[in-house]
């Protein structure tokens, strides 16, 4: 009898741990599902930027790729690996170096849809010589490697200075990149101007939701040494930069547009919105959202059109117009909605919402049902003034009191601009 207890009771309890556990993945099986089926439901199915491919025919579904994956992009069905949120990958990387059997490669677009990517040497020199390229348009918008590349692009440029009358390096963007190009610059004692389109540093990491967590591994900065943040908010990020900024002195020209880039026999000439610099080399440190896009009607040049929203609270008590049909658009509805006294109305010349998250098309229809805010499906917007807004909905002319307009449009990509400075921009379709 006590032999019979003494090898019955491991046993049994071997038959519960298995029990519970194989309970415990049928779980999170059925959760990745759930997920992924809200992404196929809402259109959501191409990712941004890089991202895994698994080789299905190699995954054991260990799982260790899930726990890598910070922006949870990653799930289990089936005992195998599979990107359910594919919005939401940033192109980290951990996947792919904690999978233990190598299934996971990362790639740029998917068979279906073409991501451009502009063609950059291991220096991040293009083939263009002279003109370079960090950051988030060469395809890594994480901060720890946009800083790095920043970084080592002028290093490379720094290596090819010369005695003339010209800048050495001009810098266009002041994201992680930019910033870190800079202060790569300044430790070189290079010649050179920064340049920002926006009034304000950060890039795209700027353009993030307020309180949006970011995650960054160690990154060396010029000037600063190393440097660990690990998950840091946006708006401690952003006082991280400003930092530095204020501390090293760093020069920075905001609000100043790139319009043209010409090669000339020394190098290049940038032409601005505020004038020209020539310079012997251009670091293009740009995100791949580039110029915003714009509505094309009158009275959009008037300041209360803008085409972010950074603080909702700015809006409280004011009638407000938000254009758009995408995530953007409805977050920044809603959110706005739910400011006291606010009146909110959302534009969009769709017939229906089509590539939004579930959450979000939850969220808009509870706060029209609540009377928070007012749809406008198949609307355009046709002159902005500065009290009122006019929109055309099928033929109906609307006339709405206006204290401000937010643009979601999205961006016009900067590939022209980069083919007619000559660089060659390649259609990745799931490849490296």
């Amino acid at each position: 009898m006590t032999d019979l207890y003494y090898y019955a009771v491991p046993a049994i309890l071997a038959v519960v741990a298995v029990a519970l556990h194989s309970r415990g993945k049928k779980r999170h099986h059925t959760a990745s599902a759930e997920v992924l089926n809200e992404a196929l439901e809402a259109g959501l199915t191409d990712p941004p930027s890089l991202h895994p491919v698994v080789d299905l025919s190699i995954c054991m579904g260990s799982g260790a790729c899930v726990r890598a994956c910070p922006e949870k992009a990653l799930g289990i069905i089936n005992h195998k690996g599979v990107l359910i949120n594919p919005a939401h990958c940033i192109g980290h990387g951990a996947c792919a170096t904690a999978c233990p059997v190598g299934a996971i490669k990362l790639v740029f677009g998917t068979e279906r849809r073409g991501i451009d990517i502009p063609y950059i040497q291991s220096n991040f020199e293009t083939n263009v010589p002279g003109i370079y390229i960090a950051g988030e348009l060469g395809g890594m918008g994480l901060v720890r490697k946009a800083a790095e590349q920043g970084r080592q692009a002028m290093e490379s440029i720094a290596k090819n200075r010369d005695d003339g009358d010209q800048l050495d390096v001009v810098i266009v963007g002041a994201g992680p990149a930019g910033l870190s190009a800079t202060l790569g610059a300044m430790e070189n004692k290079l010649r050179f101007v920064t340049i920002e389109q926006e009034d304000s540093l950060g890039g795209t990491v700027y353009h993030y939701p307020r309180n949006k967590i970011v995650m960054t591994r160690p990154v060396v900065l010029p000037l600063v040494g190393k440097v660990k943040l690990g998950e840091i908010s946006k708006e401690a990020l952003l006082d991280f930069w400003q930092g530095i900024v204020d501390s090293v002195g760093m020069p920075i020209r905001f609000s100043e547009r790139v319009e043209k880039v010409t090669a000339t026999e020394r190098g290049f000439v940038v032409k601005t919105d505020r004038g020209e610099h020539r310079s012997r080399s251009v670091l293009l440190a740009i995100g791949r959202r580039g110029t915003p896009r714009k509505l094309g009607v009158a009275g959009e040049e008037m300041s209360k059109v803008v085409y972010r929203l950074i603080d909702p609270e700015q809006y409280r008590g004011q009638k407000v117009l938000i254009v758009g049909g995408g995530d953007s658009a409805i977050e920044a509805a809603v959110a706005i909605a739910e400011e006291a006294g606010s009146t909110v109305t959302l534009s969009y010349r769709g017939d229906a919402f089509g590539r939004v998250k579930q959450k979000n098309r939850q969220r808009l229809a509870e706060a029209e049902q609540k009377g928070q805010l007012t749809v406008l499906l198949g609307s355009n917007v046709s002159l902005i003034e500065a009290r009122h807004v006019h929109l055309d909905q099928s033929g109906q002319k609307i006339t709405l009191a206006n204290d401000g307009v937010i643009v979601c449009a999205g961006g016009v990509l900067p590939t022209p601009m980069l083919k007619e400075m000559g660089i060659r921009v390649e259609t990745k379709f799931g490849t490296q």
